[in-house]
């Protein structure tokens, strides 16, 4: 593969012209849009507008002349049809870790005379974390965690497990799991399931109502660029809406918030999922961010993000000087999500390097090297120079600097 074919690639794209809603540094491949999403142009002007003229001149009149007391579930409408979710079951608040400990406890009580909570050893720690935190609360009696291998999920339920936890995308290397086939199996023996969308909303098509899902979480900040920190979403099938109860009973999930009612009673719609006062300024710009999507096909994008990281390992295999990096992600591009993730005993220094020579990759222990592919702004020709780069950063040794081995806080 040569740098025409390339260009040919850029030139065919259908989704190429994205790129120009984002605002993208010069002499910088962003290739960690899985961890943090790139800025979008359109992002910029609503803050600003927020900022200045919502809340710096119409002060508080701006929960009802801007709607500000509607942007969770205005937020949550956007989100729906891009993890395929029909209207009413989506809302846009908190974090992931809030929203999984609302609806881990909801599924458990539904699910009662049940305890176990089962998961993948390899699921992203907030998640595990947040079922222990609930197994000391509530007691093990109650509920108890249960690990288990990604391949080893479907020999694993069984009747006494009261909910099923998997995250779409592996967040280490990229592994995609069968939404469809382990919900319906799951099923079958009375679970629960709660799929966590962080690596997936936005990457893959995700059908939730199609595959039956009871409940799931995502994220706001990484496909769906909603800025450092954005809010989260949750998901409540309709079906379960009149019976669920989450613990976490603030006043704007209350069915009339502005009552100051002293007795909660709770909303009869998703909105029930709310807890504390929104935040509306990231609330805003995830909202702006949304728009992104409005015309954008996510089987085109699905297309876009296998055919770059197609390219990305065959330039990489192309590579003498690259043998030692070990693909860690599925040989199958269907088993994938939108991320490639490589082991190599430095990976480390190696991203550092990377990221001094302007291509942002990220690290995660033990010795991943993950490159994200995000198909609205990134092109076949990122994909060329990041590996050219690469090839130049392990061949030279550039990595054995000590400045490329002092540990971070974030990586």
């Amino acid at each position: 593969m040569n740098l025409e074919d390339i260009i040919a690639l850029d030139k065919a794209d259908p989704l190429a012209h994205k790129r120009q809603e984002f605002e993208l540094p010069a002499n910088t491949i962003y290739l960690d849009g899985n961890s943090l999403g790139a800025l979008p142009k359109a992002v910029k002007t609503t803050v600003a507008e927020v900022v200045t003229q919502q809340w710096g001149e119409d002060l508080i009149k701006s929960w009802n002349s801007h709607n500000w007391i509607d942007l969770p579930i205005k937020v949550g409408e956007k989100i729906a049809p891009l993890i395929g979710a029909d209207s009413g079951q989506v809302i846009c608040c908190d974090s992931i870790s809030v929203n999984l400990f609302k609806l881990l406890s909801g599924a458990l009580k539904l699910n009662y005379g049940r305890k176990v909570v089962l998961s993948t050893s390899d699921n992203f720690p907030t998640d595990l974390y947040m079922v222990q935190g609930l197994s000391e609360l509530l007691g093990p009696e109650l509920c108890a965690l249960q690990l288990v291998a990604e391949q080893n999920i479907e020999q694993s339920l069984n009747e006494s497990v009261a909910v099923l936890l998997l995250t779409q995308v592996n967040f280490r290397s990229g592994n995609l799991l069968d939404m469809q086939r382990l919900t319906k199996l799951a099923h079958d023996k009375g679970i629960l399931v709660i799929w966590d969308l962080a690596h997936s909303a936005g990457a893959v098509p995700v059908e939730l109502d199609k595959c039956d899902v009871d409940f799931a979480v995502g994220c706001g900040y990484k496909y769906l660029n909603g800025g450092p920190g954005a809010p989260a979403f949750l998901y409540v099938a309709s079906r379960h809406q009149a019976a669920v109860k989450q613990p976490l009973s603030g006043w704007m999930g209350h069915a009339a918030p502005f009552a100051f009612d002293p007795k909660y009673q709770p909303s009869a719609s998703i909105n029930q999922f709310q807890s504390g006062t929104p935040s509306v300024i990231a609330m805003s710009a995830l909202d702006a961010a949304l728009d992104v999507w409005q015309d954008v096909d996510m089987l085109q994008l699905r297309d876009k993000s296998l055919a770059l990281a197609d390219v990305f390992i065959r330039l990489v295999n192309g590579q003498d000087c690259l043998s030692e990096l070990q693909l860690c992600s599925p040989d199958k591009a269907a088993q994938r999500g939108s991320q490639l993730a490589y082991s190599h005993d430095d990976a480390f220094a190696i991203c550092q390097a990377l990221i001094e020579k302007g291509v942002v990759a990220d690290f995660r222990a033990p010795n991943i090297l993950r490159f994200g592919f995000t198909p609205l702004y990134t092109s076949f020709e990122d994909v060329w120079k990041a590996v050219a780069t690469l090839a130049t950063i392990v061949e030279t040794e550039l990595f054995k600097e000590q400045g490329f081995n002092v540990p971070l806080k974030v990586t």
